[in-house]
């Protein structure tokens, strides 16, 4: 994955396989994404959009942002800030990103905890077994009271299948939950530490999992904004009140 390859090449400018010649424009997005697919056979291209600076192309690939020059060459990894505006550029591309992604992801497929009218709704990525996960839980009647709705799409540490090519426990685990007679009592009782019975049926866990790798999630809980701001992390109630209220993109990173 990108995101295994890239800490070995953290030089800021490297090359990638390409071709000798600027490609013309009409191939450039070919070719930008041909370099960054060479770097893996697992490496898989969400997006790839012009870029603010010239010359180069915004990538979205394996949960990863980067910038590649338009013949393919050279690759930036790193947020982009315009020091003009002093503005983050990554941040506000990735919150851009999170948020159409997210809009995708009906309400039948989150296990939504909500207020009557709330003034502000979180995204939450989260396992059964995450121990900051079931703080988090364990405070949601404040968050509500707060006029925050949490709805939370599950994302399991583990993964979904092992390398022997078995479904994970934590996988296992938010199936049965999904697939209980009574959702939200089971998941409540699991983030009590209860044991979950075993149950199977359609479900969204792999869809959602592999969503949440697309946009970089690499820990639960993430908590992403209506923004699609990351901003946690377990967060309080106060310390989550303090982050949706504030303006997007001013909390939380790319």
């Amino acid at each position: 994955m990108l995101k295994k390859i890239l800490p070995a090449l953290l030089a800021g400018t490297f090359a990638l396989s390409a071709a000798a010649a600027t490609p013309p424009a009409a191939d450039e997005t070919k070719a930008v994404r041909a370099a960054v697919e060479a770097l893996g056979p697992d490496i898989k291209v969400d997006s790839v959009e012009a870029a603010p600076m010239p010359g180069f192309y915004q990538v979205v690939a394996s949960g990863r942002m980067v910038y590649v020059s338009a013949d393919g060459r050279y690759m930036l990894n790193g947020n982009l800030i315009d020091l003009k505006s002093k503005t983050d550029v990554s941040a506000a591309a990735w919150a851009a990103t999170r948020k159409a992604a997210l809009a995708k992801v009906p309400a039948s497929q989150r296990l939504v905890f909500s207020p009557p009218n709330p003034k502000h709704t979180v995204t939450v990525f989260t396992d059964v077994d995450c121990g900051f996960c079931r703080q988090l839980h364990a405070h949601i009647d404040e968050y509500n009271k707060q006029g925050i709705a949490v709805e939370y799409v599950f994302w399991p540490r583990e993964g979904v299948k092992t390398t022997g090519g078995n479904d994970t426990p934590s996988y296992t685990k938010a199936v049965s939950v999904w697939c209980a007679s009574d959702r939200k009592n089971a998941f409540n009782q699991a983030m009590k530490g209860a044991d979950v019975k075993a149950a199977t049926c359609t479900n969204p866990v792999k869809d959602e999992f592999e969503l949440g790798e697309r946009l970089g999630v690499n820990g639960t809980p993430t908590v992403v904004t209506e923004n699609g701001d990351v901003v946690g992390g377990y967060l309080t109630p106060a310390q989550l009140l303090k982050a949706v209220n504030a303006p997007a993109g001013t909390v939380g990173g790319g």
